[in-house]
């Protein structure tokens, strides 16, 4: 199964009772193994859970600690981008230079990457100098 059949699919799981906008992600761990999430709304809004947030916690749960490939989908009229937080979380376990393929269900697709999506992070070579 290619990573975004892995995410087209557990999009279908989605809790989306909302907005009604089911999004699916899945991550490649350093491992080879493949970790999804879908996006969990909730009544009081902020309390939601990203896709993307959710594959990593997955990824995280089974050892993997390095992201190597992502893919997310949504049913859009382009693809989706991942939001600011799970740029961040994404840049927290993956390279600069780690693929990101976005796509709609229509086919559309945007090859990026973590670091073009998140230029000038926030990662641990600033926290050096913490005590």
């Amino acid at each position: 199964m290619s990573l975004m059949d892995a995410a087209r699919e557990v999009r279908e799981m989605a809790y989306a009772p909302y907005s009604r906008f089911r999004v699916g992600a899945a991550v490649r761990g350093a491992s080879g193994a493949i970790h999804r999430g879908c996006n969990v709304e909730n009544v009081a809004y902020p309390e939601g859970t990203c896709a993307e947030a959710g594959a990593i916690a997955a990824m995280i749960a089974a050892g993997d600690t390095e992201l190597v490939e992502v893919a997310v989908i949504a049913d859009s009229h382009a693809p989706v981008p991942p939001c600011g937080g799970c740029r961040q979380k994404l840049a927290e376990f993956g390279r600069h230079d780690t693929p990101v393929l976005l796509a709609t269900l229509d086919g559309a697709t945007l090859s990026t990457t973590i670091g073009e999506l998140l230029p000038g992070r926030f990662d641990q070579d600033h926290m050096s100098r913490a005590e």
